[in-house]
C-alpha cells in the first residue's frame, strides 16, 4: 500500500503533484551537481503540474559498493518504464513515439499558440505515463484540433493514424479507471489489464475457480498478468520472461542479477534471488517467496520496491501496476521513528477494533525514513510519500510488513510550497498558526502511523476470503480509509508525547485533525472538475471519512460549517468527541474488512465518498482561482552516471540533477525503449 502526498496545497506542507516554468528547449545533458548552498526545486510547470527535483543527501557517505548497488537496481527500475505505459493503455506507446518524433524532428514555427499547446499536451501525457491523468484517470483533451496534429505528423514525416489517432479526439476510452457503481466496470475502464470484451462477470468467475494449494496462504492470482479472451475462452497472459512484456523484464533481470552480485548481506541477496526467479517464471508461488524473504531481509543501508505491486488501476483489485522505488537508509530518522514499529502491539491492543478483530501477536513490523535514489513506472512522476508493503494478508499477519517514509521526497515538497491557499482555507487565525507551527510534524506522524500501524492492523474473519474479492471496487478505498482511521485514532493521543515523538500532543493532534478535515470536506476539491464524481480511491476516502464524522457530530456540533462573507469554512469545536468518532469508524470499517461486507462497504463510500455538493465545489474553484500554483507535483529523477576505469570496472558514481522534465523523459524513451513491439 501506499501512501500519495494530497493535503500540501492545503496544508503549508503538503502537495500531491506539481509543475515548473517550461525549458522544453534543453536537453537532459544539461545537469548541475549538488549545490551546497542552493537547490532549485521546481523544474517545470503546465497545466495542473509542478515538476520538482529532489536530492540524495550523503550519497558521498555510501561505499563504492553501496552505491554500484543503487545504480543497478535504479537501472533495473527504469528498464521496466515502458511497462507502466502500455498497462495504462493499450495505445500508449505508438502515440508517445509518435507525439516525441514530432517534438524532436518538428523545424516549423516554435512561437505559435498551437505549438505551445502541444508541447504541454506531450508534457502532461508523459507525466501520467499516457494519455489519461495520473491522478483522476480521466482522458486528457488535446487543446489543438486533429487538423493541427494531421499537419504535424505529415511535417515530421511521423505515422500515426487509426483508432491510435482517433482516440485523442474522441469519447472513446474517456477513463482509464471507472469505479462507478452499477456499470461494467472492466469494460468501461480503459486500463491494458484485460483484453476487448471482457466484463466484471468474466473476471469474478475466472478467478472463483482458481484455488490456492495452501487455503490459508492465498496466492495473489491474476497480480501479474493481463486477462483476455482468445476463441470465446479466458485466458492469461502473464508478465515474465519469454511472456508478455519479456523483452523488457529480460532487461530488468539483467540488472538484478548485478545487483544480487553486490548485495549487502546474504538476506538481501537471496531475496534478489527470488525476485529473479519470478521474473523468469511468472510463478505466482515463488512472489509470495519472495515477499516473505524481502520482508525478513530487513539489515542493510539499500532497500528497494520493485514488480507488479499496487492494484489501484485495476478497477477490480487484481492486477498489480509496474513500479520501483530504491531507497537509502536515513538513519538517524529512522532510529527516532523506530518507536513506533517497536510499540505496535500497544497501538493494537488499544485501538477501538472489536476484540475478534485484534491482531493477538503484530509480528515483523519495520519503519524506516528513506532517501529515494530513483522512481520508475507507477512511482514516477508522480509519487508516493510512504509505503508499507507487501499487501498480502498472510504474510503481514504471519511475517510482517515494511513501512518507510519517503523523507527527501517530503522535504523537497516542504521546500517548494506557498502557505497561499493554507490562509484562504483556514477558518481562523488559531487554526493557521496550529498548522504553521504542527503541520509538517503531524504530517509526519500521520504517514508514519497510516504504513506502519494502520496498514499493519487488523486481521480477516476465518473463512473471509482476500478483500478485493469480498470487497470488489471498494476494496482499495476502504483499505485506505481504515489505515487513515487508524492514523487519525492515534494522531490525538497523549502516548505520541509518552513516546518522545512530540512536545504538545494536544497542539500537533489539533492541527493534524483541522488539515484532514479541512482537506477532506473542501480543498482536494480544487483537483476536480465542476460535476465530477469522487473516484480516485485516495480521495474517496478522505471524503467518506470526513463527511462521516461531519454528519454523525452535528448533534453535538462537533464540527461546524461557517458561512461569512460568502465563503465557508469548518471549524472543529471538540477534539475529544472527533476523535471517538474516528474511533467509531474505525471499528465499523475494520467490521467491513474482517467479514468482507459488501453491501456495507458500497453504502459507506455510495452515501459519503462519491457525490460532491455542488455549491459548495462551485465556491472552492472560485476561490482557488486566485492561486497560480498548481494543484498536482511530481518528481524528476537525480541522473546516476558511473565512471569506469580502463578495465571497465566502475571506480565511482556521480550524482546529478537534470535541468528540464522533457529532456529527462526523452533520455528515458530513448534509452529504455525496450518494448519495440507490443501488441
Amino acid at each position: 500500500m501506499k501512501l500519495k502526498l494530497i493535503a500540501s496545497l492545503l496544508l503549508a506542507t503538503i502537495i500531491l503533484v506539481a509543475c515548473g516554468r517550461d525549458k522544453s528547449e534543453k536537453t537532459n545533458e544539461e545537469v548541475t551537481a549538488v549545490n551546497d548552498t542552493v537547490f532549485e526545486y521546481k523544474v517545470d510547470e503546465f497545466a495542473d503540474v509542478k515538476v520538482l527535483r529532489y536530492r540524495i543527501p550523503d550519497w558521498e557517505k555510501l561505499t563504492l559498493k553501496e552505491q554500484k548497488l543503487v545504480y543497478y537496481l535504479t537501472q533495473a527500475g527504469l528498464s521496466g518504464r515502458d511497462i507502466m505505459w502500455d498497462q495504462n493503455y493499450r495505445h500508449n506507446l505508438t502515440i508517445r513515439k509518435a507525439l516525441e518524433s514530432v517534438y524532436n524532428n518538428y523545424t516549423g514555427d516554435k512561437s505559435t499558440a498551437d505549438w505551445k499547446t502541444f508541447e504541454v499536451y506531450l508534457k502532461r501525457v508523459w507525466f501520467s505515463n499516457g494519455i489519461h491523468h495520473h491522478y483522476s484517470s480521466d482522458k486528457i483533451k488535446p487543446d489543438f484540433g486533429p487538423e493541427y496534429l494531421k499537419q504535424l505528423l505529415t511535417d515530421t514525416k511521423t505515422v500515426l493514424e487509426g483508432e491510435a489517432f482517433d482516440v485523442l479526439f474522441n469519447d472513446k476510452d474517456a477513463k482509464k479507471v471507472n469505479q462507478a457503481k452499477g456499470v461494467d466496470n472492466v469494460a468501461l475502464s480503459a486500463v491494458n489489464f484485460y483484453g476487448p470484451n471482457v466484463t466484471n462477470a468474466d473476471v469474478e468467475s475466472f478467478y472463483k475457480a482458481k484455488v490456492s494449494p495452501n487455503p490459508k496462504k492465498p496466492l495473489s492470482f491474476g497480480l501479474n498478468s493481463q486477462l483476455v479472451k482468445e476463441n470465446g475462452i479466458l485466458k492469461e497472459r502473464v508478465y515474465k520472461s519469454g511472456g508478455l512484456y519479456g523483452s523488457a523484464i529480460d532487461e530488468i533481470i539483467k540488472w538484478l542479477e548485478l545487483a544480487k552480485g553486490v548485495a549487502e548481506n546474504k538476506a538481501q541477496g537471496d531475496a534478489l534471488g527470488l525476485l529473479i526467479d519470478y521474473y523468469k517464471t511468472g510463478d505466482l508461488q515463488t512472489w509470495d517467496d519472495y515477499n516473505v524473504a524481502w520482508t525478513a531481509a530487513t539489515e542493510g543501508n539499500i532497500d528497494y520496491i520493485n514488480s507488479f505491486i499496487e492494484v489501484y488501476n485495476d478497477p477490480l483489485g487484481y492486477r498489480g501496476s509496474y513500479e520501483t522505488i530504491v531507497q537509502i537508509n536515513d538513519f538517524d530518522m529512522s532510529q527516532k521513528m523506530k518507536v513506533l514499529s517497536d510499540n505496535a502491539q500497544w497501538f493494537e491492543d488499544n485501538s477501538t477494533l472489536m476484540p475478534e478483530h485484534k491482531k493477538e501477536s503484530v509480528v515483523g513490523v519495520t519503519y524506516k525514513v528513506v532517501n529515494v535514489a530513483g522512481e520508475a513506472g507507477d512511482a514516477s512522476p508522480s509519487t508516493p510519500i510512504g509505503v508499507n508493503l507487501p499487501n498480502a494478508n498472510w504474510i503481514r499477519a504471519e511475517v510482517g510488513s515494511k513501512s518507510v517514509s519517503l523523507g527527501n521526497i517530503t522535504e523537497a515538497y516542504n521546500n517548494a510550497g506557498s502557505t497561499g491557499r493554507l490562509k484562504e482555507f483556514v477558518n481562523d487565525d488559531e487554526e493557521l498558526q496550529l498548522t504553521e507551527q504542527y503541520g509538517q510534524l503531524s504530517d509526519k506522524l500521520h504517514t508514519a502511523l497510516h504504513e506502519v500501524i494502520g496498514h499493519a492492523s487488523g486481521k480477516l474473519n476465518p473463512g473471509v476470503g482476500e478483500t478485493k474479492e469480498t470487497l470488489k471496487n471498494y476494496a482499495s478505498t476502504i483499505e485506505e480509509g481504515r489505515a487513515d482511521l487508524v492514523a487519525l485514532y492515534y494522531q490525538y493521543s497523549p502516548k505520541l508525547q509518552e513516546l518522545g515523538l512530540v512536545d504538545d500532543w494536544k497542539k500537533a493532534g489539533m492541527a493534524g485533525y483541522n488539515d484532514y478535515i479541512r482537506n477532506g470536506l473542501m480543498t482536494q476539491l480544487i483537483r476536480l472538475n465542476l460535476g465530477d464524481d469522487v473516484e480516485e480511491a485516495h480521495m474517496r476516502n478522505r471524503q467518506w471519512i470526513s463527511a462521516w464524522v461531519f454528519e454523525k457530530g452535528k448533534a453535538d456540533n462537533v464540527i461546524e460549517k461557517i458561512s461569512r462573507d460568502g465563503k465557508t469554512y469548518f471549524n472543529i469545536t471538540d477534539y475529544d468527541k472527533l476523535r471517538n468518532l474516528f474511533g467509531e469508524l474505525l471499528k465499523e470499517v475494520q467490521r467491513i474488512k474482517s467479514e468482507g461486507d459488501y453491501a456495507a462497504a458500497e453504502t459507506l463510500v455510495e452515501t459519503y465518498g462519491v457525490k460532491v455538493d455542488q455549491v459548495l465545489h462551485k465556491e472552492i474553484l472560485e476561490r482557488n482561482k486566485q492561486f497560480n500554483s498548481a494543484p498536482y507535483s511530481g518528481f524528476v529523477n537525480p541522473v546516476l552516471v558511473p565512471k569506469t576505469n580502463d578495465e571497465g570496472d566502475i571506480t565511482e558514481i556521480m550524482v546529478t540533477y537534470p535541468e528540464t522534465f522533457s529532456g529527462q523523459m526523452l533520455d528515458y524513451s530513448k534509452q529504455y525503449n525496450f518494448l519495440p513491439e507490443i501488441n
